[in-house]
């Protein structure tokens, strides 16, 4: 089962908030705590997923907490949209910018973008706990893995 049209098109990142967005977001920010802030800040602005499309199938294995990918390959403009959900504030914000690197993009962008510079670049991995970090790197791989398949 795949996640409802309308809720691919309610996803604000990659399109309303873009990685410009979240680079600019990053460096408002003197401290971790008010960044930690700004991430679950971005998390709110994720749709939630009807509790019946949140299904094993979709569950992204290697987090720590729970998380869903649904993806959607638009054929007419080569273009892949996803929706992304988690029981976790925190998560849900970290998703957010790894969507605003990915979401509406092609899957040729999503297998050569370097998602790990950006990581580097806004100093991220070093302020989350190893399971966090290794989550997140979860989630960039079962999105590239979508991507391969479709390329």
């Amino acid at each position: 089962m795949a996640a409802a049209p309308e809720t691919f098109n309610e996803v604000p990142f990659g399109a309303s908030v873009t990685l410009d967005d979240v680079r600019e977001g990053f460096e408002l920010f003197d401290d971790w705590e008010s960044r930690y802030r700004y991430v679950i800040d971005l998390g709110k602005d994720l749709p939630h997923l009807d509790p019946a499309l949140q299904t094993d199938d979709h569950l992204i294995r290697g987090c720590q907490s729970q998380v869903w990918l649904y993806h959607r390959h638009d054929k007419d403009t080569n273009r892949l949209f996803f929706v992304v959900d988690s029981d976790a504030l925190i998560v849900r914000g970290l998703a957010g910018i790894v969507l605003s690197a990915f979401n509406g993009t092609s899957p040729q962008h999503v297998l050569t973008f370097d998602m790990e510079g950006f990581f580097a670049e806004i100093d991220l991995i070093g302020h989350l706990s190893p399971t966090r970090g290794n989550g997140l790197r979860a989630m960039v791989a079962q999105i590239r893995k979508v991507a391969s398949q479709i390329r």
